[in-house]
């Protein structure tokens, strides 16, 4: 199939790094991988993190003329040049799709929307002209795809026929995971040597980037943890930079002296390395939709210590693949830590099976496959005429 690309809060090509891009961009090489042919058909961004309803607005305006634009663009090509699905990623209030639903009718196509989310805390607030425009994306869905099973329930008051719902946990692709695991010892020995540490004693390891919010929430509780836990012997090494840095340092510096070691903004392929020297991830996750970090350290053979909260059930698997503590208790949260830094036996069962649960249950492979058949179902059912314009 041919694919229509887009991702309202952030393209996959977009020029600074999040977790939004690089799923954006795992989702783009899944559909390759299934053999699909996929197109960015717009790098149109609809955020407006302020709550201004007057930006809203106008991107309201920008994004319908934009989709009618596009849609004319892509009826002039010819009919093996057109695309056969409208997929949409990442679409809330903060950053609604204007484009997939018009687009999308116009062309007689199936409108697919991954990663939607629905808060109905947010009508008739500061963002209820995007609440309510990804609400009605989401009603005319022909297809959801839903990383978590928090983010279904979410969706499901909006939806009649349950079975346009469909669950695809978060995947990646674990080929850099499992060679930096093959040379765990040389990337430990390195590390240790680069910023003097000793490799004797457990150490944990976290990927984040440091920016006001969420993330600097759980690092905040992150620093609580450790400061419960310094009577123990480990290092902490921290991957990621931000605008908070130096609040964020400062926390951890206080709650550990002498224990951390922030490594800055680093390639993909060093954070793998990070990851397979280590011996354990901790990280609150507070309010985030699930964690791809998470799903990286597990990939790397880490055990980790998170919150069960929102999506995150759905990547770190309680007493399988690492332990859960209840959200935002710092306490519990220690305790867990304790355990592990104390029992390396239990470490490395845990941290095994988290390598052969994302290899397994969580690859892009596995995310191809199921990609590939939930497309081919929507494509056959929808039997709707395109919508001519005038």
């Amino acid at each position: 199939m041919q694919i229509a690309f887009y991702a309202p809060l952030k393209a996959p090509d977009n020029e600074t790094p999040s977790g939004d891009r690089r799923v954006a961009a795992l989702y783009t090489e899944a559909l390759e991988r299934a053999g699909h042919r996929v197109e960015v058909v717009s790098n149109l961004r609809s955020y407006d993190g302020t709550g201004d309803r007057e930006m809203q607005l106008a991107l309201r305006r920008r994004g319908l003329a934009a989709a009618e634009e596009l849609a004319a663009q892509l009826q002039k090509r010819k009919s093996s040049e057109r695309p056969d699905v409208w997929f949409t990623y990442h679409v809330y209030y903060k950053a609604p799709d204007w484009l997939g639903p018009r687009v999308s009718r116009v062309l007689g196509i199936p409108y697919v929307v991954v990663e939607a989310s629905h808060a109905p805390k947010r009508a008739g607030g500061p963002w209820d002209v995007g609440h309510e425009a990804s609400a009605e994306a989401i009603r005319l869905a022909d297809l959801l795809i839903c990383p978590t099973r928090f983010d279904i329930g979410c969706l499901e008051p909006l939806v009649a026929d349950r079975s346009r719902i469909v669950l695809l946990p978060p995947f990646l692709d674990t080929k850099s995971y499992e060679a930096a695991v093959s040379d765990r010892i040389a990337h430990r020995t390195r590390l240790a040597g680069e910023h003097g540490m000793d490799t004797t004693v457990p150490w944990i390891a976290i990927a984040a980037m440091m920016r006001e919010g969420d993330k600097a929430a759980s690092f905040r509780e992150l620093a609580e943890v450790l400061g419960r836990i310094r009577d123990l012997r480990w290092h902490l090494l921290v991957a990621g930079d931000g605008p908070a840095r130096s609040e964020i340092a400062r926390a951890l510096e206080d709650a550990a002296p002498g224990r951390v070691r922030l490594l800055g903004t680093v390639e993909a392929a060093e954070v793998a390395a990070v990851y397979a020297a280590s011996d354990l991830c901790i990280w609150p996750a507070c309010n985030e939709a699930y964690g791809m970090a998470m799903l990286e350290a597990q990939a790397a053979g880490l055990p980790v210590i998170s919150c069960a909260h929102r999506g995150v059930p759905d990547v770190v698997l309680d007493q399988r693949t690492g332990l859960l503590a209840p959200s935002g208790d710092t306490q519990a949260l220690a305790r867990l830590a304790r355990e592990l830094l104390v029992d390396a036996a239990r470490r490395a069962q845990l941290g095994g099976e988290a390598r052969r649960f994302v290899a397994s249950e969580r690859s892009l492979a596995h995310a191809a496959l199921h990609l590939d058949r939930a497309l081919a179902r929507v494509q056959a059912q929808r039997r709707e005429p395109a919508i001519r314009p005038n």
